[in-house]
């Protein structure tokens, strides 16, 4: 299926854009800041998960979730933090845009508020640094981690995740799909059945968050 409207009217200037938005509030735009504040490494000491944007050489776009204890992301000086790599599904999108398109954006979330904090910089993938020794959870060591020179850093307002009730239990329904498993099987060409795919995506699955 496709979606074609002779209905549509599509934006293609940013004076369209501006016409139909209106101009940044100033605080918007003076919120921008090149190095952390303290406010920001506090941020970060607290934070447990972020999504890391990127692009290939192309403009093909990737979003990637990370994860780990607060803290996780490692600061090295006022301009520049470390995100540790850990076990996954080893596609390695994200970090294959960044060999050819050197940039990455960040959002950072804590769980319960409302606002984020993002961070916009030149990326590059590091397989051994001395910080790795204080990136250990578990016992695993990062075998690389990302390291992203600062550019661009603000906090943003909490008005996406007021509307999405996103930290409200009374708003969440996760059993209104099917199981991880039953969605992989419907999904997938895969040979194991729900009932193989339940079992991995059980308590094994756990216990291999921080095995390779």
């Amino acid at each position: 299926m496709s979606y074609e409207s002779a209905e549509t009217t599509e934006i293609t200037s940013e004076a369209e854009l501006r016409e139909l938005l209106g101009a940044p509030m100033p605080r918007a735009l003076a919120k921008e800041r090149a190095r952390l504040h303290e406010r920001d490494r506090e941020w970060l000491s607290l934070s447990p998960f972020c999504l890391i944007a990127t692009s290939d050489a192309e403009g093909n776009c990737d979003a990637s979730p990370k994860g780990d204890p607060p803290g996780f992301t490692k600061v090295l000086d006022d301009t520049t933090i470390a995100v540790p790599e850990r076990p996954g599904n080893r596609r390695a999108d994200g970090y294959r845009n960044i060999l050819a398109n050197p940039r990455a954006g960040l959002i950072y979330l804590i769980p319960g508020r409302g606002e984020t904090l993002r961070i916009n910089g030149r990326a590059r993938l590091v397989r051994e640094a001395p910080f790795f020794d204080d990136m250990v959870v578990k016992g695993h060591r990062p075998i690389l981690a990302l390291v992203v020179e600062i550019e661009q850093i603000f906090f943003h307002c909490a008005k996406a995740l007021m509307r999405s009730s996103l930290w409200k239990p009374e708003t969440w329904e996760p059993d209104a799909l099917p199981s991880h498993a039953r969605l992989v099987k419907d999904t997938q060409k895969t040979e194991e059945s729900v009932e193989e795919l339940e079992r991995y995506y059980g308590e094994a699955y756990k216990e291999k968050l921080y095995k390779g």
